[in-house]
């Protein structure tokens, strides 16, 4: 039996797309996972709450995933330390960062390289420093995983990783099939969501100033989730005077995001660069039907299924919310190609291929 150490450190219970990349893997993995067991090294916060859904045992590190400075010097060096006092054969690091160095042989998961691609949506310093964490972690990795060619590309380009130690394995949205039907709720008339972080990359002043552009007789009411603490797209709602229009939600439980998503018309994905784009993913496993920005990696996730708009261009956007949500024939056809495209990803495939990968990194020396 090999011991997997999981890196655990930069969860907290409120770390969207990541967070739910990594407890759909291993609330999944073990039936794929023939020969290997699984610990967890856990940031403290996690450490406290509900991990069921890991198969393994937790281990409290001790670090917060929300302190910055103690996150980093985790990542950089408690991890492989762990990873040798544990007795671990390998470590997966499954959120862009891992250690400076390890005895232990790692996998890495590279979600995007925003910080290489667009280091102006990242704050100076915080944007040197991720880099240079990434660089390390990556040229020090056994195998790199990511989730779609896009990144793959990218993490050729900037990190020069070879081809051969990348392995691209995409992710998933909803498992429609592995919960009970809920009571279906009826779509809300001219609703548009939209979820998300409040990066700069997330595109959403735009999405407001759309919005803005459609009249008033006419306009959608929008909600866009995700924010911590004081949110920032509040004094972009009272510039444009969209405060009858929009509601600004923080972050939500699984249970109020998926309400959200079955009241909703619409989603809209406005982003200027994702790695893979779970949201549009999450969105078309529930038949919504789909807006997203006209970039490569969309494509590759949603295929013919999303309407695509030209990120920067708000009157194309708020053109294209308006004819959709005035024709319902439309927004049906939409929301039945969404959910036939989301069925074919699977987190069961995410998790068998990210075994096949660990026991690649098991079986080179």
């Amino acid at each position: 039996m090999k011991r997997v150490l999981v890196d655990l450190l930069f969860f907290t219970g409120r770390k969207g797309g990541m967070e739910s990349y990594v407890r759909e893997v291993y609330g999944r993995i073990e039936p794929e996972a023939d020969g290997l067991e699984f610990i967890g090294f856990a940031s403290s916060e996690l450490a406290g709450s509900d991990t069921t859904w890991f198969p393994g045992e937790i281990v409290d590190s001790g670090i917060s995933g929300e302190d910055r400075i103690a996150w980093a010097r985790g990542e950089l060096f408690s991890v492989a330390r762990a990873a040798r006092r544990l007795r671990a054969d390998l470590v997966h690091c499954p959120a862009n960062l891992g250690p400076v160095w390890s005895r232990v042989p790692v996998v890495l998961t590279v979600h995007d390289l925003l910080p290489f691609r667009h280091p102006e949506y990242v704050p100076g310093a915080y944007s040197r420093i991720l880099r240079s964490m990434i660089r390390v972690a990556a040229h020090g990795a056994r195998r790199v995983l990511t989730v779609s060619a896009a990144s793959a590309g990218d993490i050729v380009r900037y990190l020069r990783v070879p081809v051969g130690r990348i392995d691209v394995v995409p992710l998933a949205g909803q498992d429609t099939d592995a919960r009970p039907p809920a009571a279906p709720l009826p779509r809300l008339p001219r609703h548009v969501l939209a979820v998300g972080n409040r990066m700069p990359h997330k595109n959403f002043p735009l999405l407001l100033e759309a919005i803005a552009l459609i009249p008033a007789a006419c306009r959608p009411h929008l909600t866009v989730t995700g924010s911590h603490g004081d949110d920032p797209l509040a004094p972009v709602v009272a510039r444009l005077d969209l405060e009858a229009w929009v509601s600004l939600r923080g972050w939500l439980s699984a249970e109020e995001l998926d309400r959200l998503y079955a009241e909703s018309s619409l989603i809209v994905f406005p982003t200027l660069f994702e790695g893979f784009g779970l949201p549009v993913l999450e969105a078309m496993s529930r038949g919504c039907p789909m807006v997203c920005s006209d970039i490569p990696v969309l494509h590759e996730v949603a295929g013919d299924a999303a309407v695509y708009v030209a990120p920067q261009d708000t009157a194309a956007l708020a053109a294209t919310m308006r004819r959709l949500l005035d024709d319902p024939a439309e927004l049906a056809r939409r929301s039945g190609q969404g959910r036939e495209r989301a069925r074919t990803f699977s987190w069961a495939r995410t998790a068998r291929h990210t075994v096949a990968s660990f026991q690649r990194a098991l079986a080179e020396r």
